[in-house]
């Protein structure tokens, strides 16, 4: 054999090794491939799934009352003569004290919270006003209420209320609740998301995450406004809560 036959032969050998080389290289990226693909493939299904979510709102009220009451109470008096205002203004702190005796109120319930004197001139003629404010405090709102019936009463002892003297109703006991109306909230979330995945074809499954919302204290029968409107004991606690539900 020359020498050319030899090298002829071992190119033919090499190229045919090549190819051998080659497709064997192509299946296994082939292969890669398939198997990149499914596993992607499948992530994203899995990932779909997971994020299969529901968000819905779940409210919760409740009636309540009161159970603190606090009245404001201002007066005044006015006269040319500086005394004389002083005087009114004294004489009205008493008869206030006594119609508040006289409903079955303790000495400490109603206290002084401001005192005000001023003066105008007109056509050289001055007049004095003095101001008075007292505060009653109370959680008896049984007889708060009685109080703020009888106010009137006041006008036959020579006392005459400023606007804005009106009894305001709290409710303190809202840390109390809390809980459980957080509860009932989520519940009735839960109950929407139910119905929702029921609809899908879906069930309901653990919260992924949930926001409360705020308290909100109202009066139960609404506002009516408007001077001579007394506030109302009888309130209305709401809240709404905004939950995360996975879907399965």
């Amino acid at each position: 054999m020359n020498e050319s036959e030899i090298q002829g032969e071992n190119t033919g050998s090499f190229a045919s090794s090549n190819t051998a080389l080659w497709f064997g290289t192509a299946a296994i990226a082939s292969a890669g491939m398939i198997v990149a693909g499914y596993l992607l493939g499948d992530g994203l299904l899995r990932a779909k799934e997971a994020d299969r979510a529901v968000t819905v709102r779940g409210l919760a009220e409740r009636n309540v009352t009161a159970d603190l009451a606090t009245w404001t109470i201002s007066y005044s008096a006015k006269s040319e003569s500086l005394s004389e205002a002083q005087s009114k203004v004294r004489a009205d702190t008493e008869a206030i004290k006594q119609f508040f005796d006289g409903l079955g109120f303790p000495a400490d319930a109603l206290q002084p919270t401001g005192a005000n004197v001023s003066s105008s001139t007109i056509r050289g003629v001055t007049t004095y006003t003095v101001r008075q404010r007292l505060a009653l405090r109370t959680d008896d709102i049984a007889l708060a209420q009685k109080a703020v019936a009888q106010q009137f009463d006041l006008v036959s002892r020579g006392v005459f209320l400023e606007e804005g003297s009106g009894m305001s109703y709290t409710f303190t006991g809202l840390n109390d609740i809390k809980p459980e109306m957080v509860a009932e909230a989520t519940k009735d979330a839960r109950a929407a998301a139910q119905q929702f995945a029921q609809d899908s074809g879906a069930d309901v499954g653990a919260i992924k995450d949930a926001t409360q919302g705020y308290f909100s204290i109202e009066a139960r029968d609404g506002d009516g406004g408007g001077w001579g409107v007394s506030d109302s004991p009888y309130k209305k606690v709401r809240v709404v809560t905004t939950v995360n539900f996975s879907l399965d």
